[in-house]
């Protein structure tokens, strides 16, 4: 008997269904599925709400167990929902005794109490490439759009000795390339003895696993970059060329309505020092097309920018009301005012990216196998082989001889 898992979201929830899966497992859970939800979009929650409906019709009688962001927001709402049989809270759903067989359904605990962040050792990712390990949990900022901090609760970071530790593992179970994760992985340190940077964790952690081939960053507030990540992006090759944004929007208007820390000029500038330092990078960026009162001009400046700042990779939302976010009380633009922007922003960094692979034409790469024939390169790239083939997990030298809109096309090397 095995516990089924399905995920929603971000990669830090990735992690968290893995680092779940291996508890119960130890734990001698019986079989159950466990459904680890979303809450950053309304269509994020409705479907993980259609999937546990579906797996109740499916699988009558196997329990139903829900967590994430989405069931500790509103616990009663996804409790009520058919088959399921527990909600377990974000504070709880990593210790041990919330995974034994016979334990009990208990109230969610207030996320906003916790201290602290133990991560559990997680050595196996589903048939995942590349290992994801939490080095930060919650955020202290309160964008006006944004319901995580409710359901991830204060900004809290791993110890570096315990970080240094996972890593080690994953490399020693055969991991290539390691992805830092959390919520918001830039303000990481400040609750630690000696309140270490994000940048001074990382170069530990490259010095005390000298055996880690790859190191990359999930996505990071452009407000937040410290120095010594900074020197680390112009200097430490096992650090990917590639850097992905928190930027949300282009317009100063919309970032203030947004309560972002940072301004168009100033994301324009960490995009500049980022080639600056590191020629060639990838930058990838998070954005919200239609937020409320976004005008045509804040939505031009918006797609302007995509040139300006030098973007390859976008990852677009269309702007979704989450219930008593200061945003929601705003005046809304039409749903479909906000669908259409959201793919003339697609469209726009689509084009972004086949740029940046048409530059790649004729380059070697080292491209990490996710598939014997496929994978990403170090400037996260999709890639497909035309010819050859290597193992699943292993760093393959190919050489780009075409692209489509999937991404790059290669041959071995």
């Amino acid at each position: 008997m095995t516990v089924e898992v399905v995920t929603f979201g971000c990669r830090l929830n990735t992690y968290e269904s893995e680092a779940m899966r291996d508890l119960a497992t130890r734990a001698g859970h019986g079989a159950a599925v466990l459904v680890n939800t979303c809450a950053v979009t309304a269509e994020a929650e409705k479907q993980a709400a259609q999937t546990i409906r579906r797996l109740a019709r499916e699988k009558p009688g196997t329990p139903i167990i829900v967590t994430g962001c989405a069931a500790q927001i509103a616990p009663e709402r996804w409790g009520a929902l058919p088959g399921v049989t527990r909600v377990v809270g974000n504070a709880d759903k990593l210790k041990p005794e919330s995974w034994a067989p016979d334990a009990a359904a208990a109230p969610v605990s207030d996320i906003m109490a916790a201290r602290d962040v133990t991560p559990h050792a997680v050595t196996e990712f589903a048939g995942r490439a590349r290992a994801l390990i939490e080095v930060q949990q919650g955020c202290d900022h309160r964008c006006t759009f944004c319901v995580i901090p409710f359901g991830r609760g204060p900004s809290r970071s791993a110890p570096m000795g315990e970080v240094v530790r996972q890593v080690r593992a994953a490399v020693g179970a055969g991991y290539s390339e390691v992805v830092l994760t959390g919520v918001d992985i830039a303000s990481y340190g400040p609750d630690l003895p000696g309140r270490p940077t994000l940048g001074q964790m990382v170069r530990r952690l490259l010095a005390l696993v000298p055996e880690l081939p790859r190191l990359r960053l999930s996505s990071i507030d452009p407000a937040a970059i410290d120095e010594d990540l900074w020197r680390l992006i112009g200097e430490e090759k096992r650090l990917m060329p590639h850097l992905h944004l928190s930027l949300q929007h282009g317009a100063d208007l919309m970032l203030k309505r947004m309560k972002r820390r940072h301004s168009r000029a100033q994301a324009l500038d960490v995009a500049a020092r980022a080639r600056a330092l590191r020629p060639g990078i990838a930058l990838g960026a998070d954005l919200i097309a239609g937020f409320p009162t976004e005008s045509v001009a804040d939505f031009e400046q918006m797609l302007e920018m995509v040139e300006e700042a030098g973007l390859h990779f976008l990852h677009v939302f269309p702007y979704s009301e989450r219930p008593g976010t200061p945003a929601a009380r705003m005046p809304q633009l039409p749903v479909a005012l906000r669908r259409e922007r959201a793919a003339r922003l697609r469209a726009v960094g689509a084009a972004a990216a086949n740029r940046f692979y048409e530059a790649r034409m004729g380059q070697e790469e080292a491209v990490l196998l996710e598939r014997p024939n496929a994978g990403h390169t170090e400037h996260f790239c999709p890639l497909r082989l035309v010819s050859g083939a290597g193992e699943r997990g292993r760093v393959m030298r190919v050489r780009v001889t075409g692209a489509d809109a999937r991404g790059l096309l290669a041959e071995a090397a």
